[in-house]
């Protein structure tokens, strides 16, 4: 059996609703949800990462949720695999798989075939002390100047992925870039719809959903997760929101203080995800704000 229809990726910056678009889009079709925001495969990491809560997914299943703990480190190599499984099940059973998510890497190894260089413990060793020492952000640094693309979308907090883009510029003697494929034809036939907002308003939408996040309880899930871990979980206690709470808990208690840094990065987090998700030419842009974009995403499908 296949599926009448391709698989949809929809993907854009944080905060634009691709989690609602995605899910209206998946009853549209009769299709389901694959996630592919990093932080959405934590157990427990709800309200930070506005992760759809079981009646907002109205009866829609969703795939690669809460599949790792705050104590594991994300993969994007071992989420390929998962992705792709979960993927061709979908499209052999005849369903539309529908990816959902603004992590432009985790979309991309889905959908291109990214490689993914070896390691080296001693180069990942001396990397890792460096960032002890000397702070990550002057690691960011470094790797800002020998390869800016790749610095680009990667936080200057996150040890672990400046690390990584180091150690596979040490180790291949290229940037990490150059093992981002050039788009080409999607796997499987994808089509990638891109969801944007104007910038004004999109920088509002976030100072509401930071609001909202803190409001409905953001502190006391971090406070639990730490019981868990989080704190010394190597990505997930990177997660905005979740690094100015805890740093707030280690520190002065100001937790008006950590919203506002939590506002503060998410911006600039949507700035670096819009420029990822710009350069590739494959993706369908629509404007969340202007009406029925669930019907315009269709009229684009052919239905």
């Amino acid at each position: 059996m296949t599926s009448p229809l391709p698989p949809v990726a929809v993907v854009g910056p944080t905060a634009t609703g691709k989690t609602a678009l995605g899910i209206e889009l998946a009853r549209a079709v009769g299709g389901e949800v694959v996630n592919a925001d990093a932080m959405q495969l934590y157990r427990g990491m709800d309200i930070g990462t506005a992760k759809a809560t079981v009646e907002q997914r109205r009866g829609v299943p969703h795939h690669l949720l809460d599949v790792l703990e705050v104590t594991e480190s994300a993969s994007v190599a071992a989420y390929q695999r998962h992705a792709r499984t979960v993927i061709e099940r979908l499209l052999g059973a005849g369903t539309v798989p529908v990816l959902v998510g603004g992590s432009g890497l985790y979309v991309q190894a889905v959908l291109d075939d990214l490689r993914f260089p070896g390691t080296d413990p001693a180069v990942r060793a001396e990397l890792e002390r460096q960032a002890r020492e000397h702070g990550t952000e002057a690691l960011h640094a470094r790797l800002a100047a020998l390869d800016p693309e790749a610095a680009g979308t990667i936080q200057p907090s996150d040890t672990r992925r400046t690390v990584r883009a180091l150690e596979v510029i040490e180790i291949t003697g290229e940037p990490f870039s150059a093992n981002l494929p050039e788009p080409g034809p999607a796997r499987y036939g994808t089509v990638l719809i891109g969801v944007d907002r104007p910038v004004a308003e999109l920088d509002e939408r976030v100072e509401r959903r930071v609001e909202h996040m803190f409001a409905a309880g953001l502190v006391d899930e971090v406070r639990a997760l730490e019981t868990r871990g989080l704190r010394e979980g190597p990505t997930a206690s990177r997660a905005l929101g979740y690094r100015q709470v805890l740093d707030a808990l280690a520190t002065d208690g100001d937790l008006d203080a950590a919203a506002r840094a939590t506002v503060v990065a998410t911006r600039r987090f949507v700035r670096r995800q819009r420029s990822w998700f710009r350069r590739d030419t494959r993706i369908r842009w629509i404007d969340a704000s202007a009406p029925d974009p669930v019907e315009r995403v269709l009229a684009g499908l052919g239905r």
